[in-house]
């Protein structure tokens, strides 16, 4: 595990003070460049059926190749689902616990053994949305799993642990964030247990968001969540909400272990918490997590230039987004399970970041799509 305290004031100014130090501000070049979108070609697994957890872990299998290699030179597993609401179960808008079973069946049989938890920095109560969910009836499930040395269900804001990132604010002011320190272990698998969702400020939201909003903290349960939370201070406002977390996913990336997408049920309209349900009933899996939310926005029938920070991360090469690029597994072909996905009824603000939005909506094919 990094080095991490809980939070004090003193602490957070600190660690906010050592971490620009510790960073090079500014480096002389012999001359510009300019950097390449990434060119490597990724598998992608996509498969469908009418069982969630067995889409989720035949997703898993067909890319166990891949996956190997990363998780045998790991001592433990951390799966982050998306826990965006903590009392709301009517819809679908968290990772579901038949989605949880898939993964850890998987894990069960992969050869793996060591510590496996569930963890997330929900916006609210994180506990209350794992008993909301069902969470703990799946921890009883496998905690015997002989796979398993222990399997346990971690609230990071609760746990307190982190360390100090950067982001900007609407008055393009750098500040300092806590993130969750377990998701920069460089002993742990990182599994991100992601939705295909329609989202409030960046149009889409999958496993690279997964990962990146959910690393931010706030206040625990006995201080009152409200009382401070840095999770705000990603999406300041429509634009830099695509800045910030492409750059959040940078200072991640190294540490990930596979994207799992659950579209078994996904959410259109006014997600990522409050939007309806469609039965789209895939599951997706990669080791590059931006091919994987490519094809699921594939899948969703959204335009992938709108999705600004997924492009930004791209071009910075955090993975591919080039579909003609990305290697299909599973014998299921996109075009079969491809929806229109109804978009937030914010979505023209949330394509400011383009500066052009009312004609991307009018004409969507406008720009070149990849």
């Amino acid at each position: 595990m990094p080095t991490s305290r809980p939070f004090s004031r003193r602490g957070f100014l600190t660690g906010a003070t050592a971490a620009v130090a510790g960073r090079a501000l500014w480096q002389p070049a012999a001359h510009a460049q300019t950097i390449p979108p990434y060119a490597g070609t990724p598998t992608v697994a996509l498969v469908s059926g009418n069982d969630r957890t067995q889409n989720v872990f035949q997703a898993l299998r067909e890319i166990d190749h891949q996956i190997q290699p990363i998780l045998r030179t790991r001592t433990s597993v951390l799966i982050k689902p998306n826990v965006v609401v903590s009392n709301a179960p009517s819809v679908p808008a968290c990772t579901h616990p038949d989605a949880l079973r898939g993964i850890l069946e998987y894990i069960a049989g992969s050869g793996f053994r060591g510590s496996v938890v569930i963890a997330e920095s929900s916006a609210t109560y994180t506990t209350e949305g794992f008993d909301t969910y069902g969470y703990p009836a799946v921890i009883d499930e496998y905690r015997g799993a002989s796979a398993f040395t222990s399997l346990d269900l971690i609230d990071l804001n609760e746990e307190g642990l982190y360390l100090v990132q950067q982001v900007v604010d609407a008055n393009l002011h750098v500040q300092p964030i806590r993130v969750a320190a377990r998701l920069f272990d460089p002993n742990a698998f990182i599994i991100s247990a992601a939705l295909l969702k329609t989202h409030d400020r960046v149009v889409a939201t999958m496993s690279v968001k997964n990962m990146a909003m959910g690393a931010p903290l706030h206040a625990t349960s006995a201080e009152g969540w409200w009382t401070w939370s840095d999770k705000p201070k990603m999406h300041d406002n429509f634009r830099l909400a695509h800045i910030n977390i492409h750059q959040m996913a940078r200072e991640l990336k190294r540490y990930w272990g596979v994207a799992l997408i659950d579209g078994f049920e996904g959410m259109e309209g006014n997600g990522p918490a409050w939007g309806t349900a469609v039965p789209s009933r895939v599951a997706i899996a990669s080791t590059d997590f931006l091919a994987a939310d490519r094809v699921g926005l594939e899948c969703m029938g959204i335009n992938p230039d709108w999705v600004g920070y997924l492009d930004y991360a791209w071009r910075l090469g955090l993975g591919q987004y080039d579909l003609s690029k990305i290697n299909l597994t599973g014998g299921v072909p996109l075009a079969s399970v491809k929806r229109t996905y109804r978009l937030h009824d914010d979505a023209a603000a949330e394509l400011d970041w383009m500066n052009a939005y009312p004609t991307c909506l009018t004409h969507p094919h406008e720009r070149p799509r990849r």
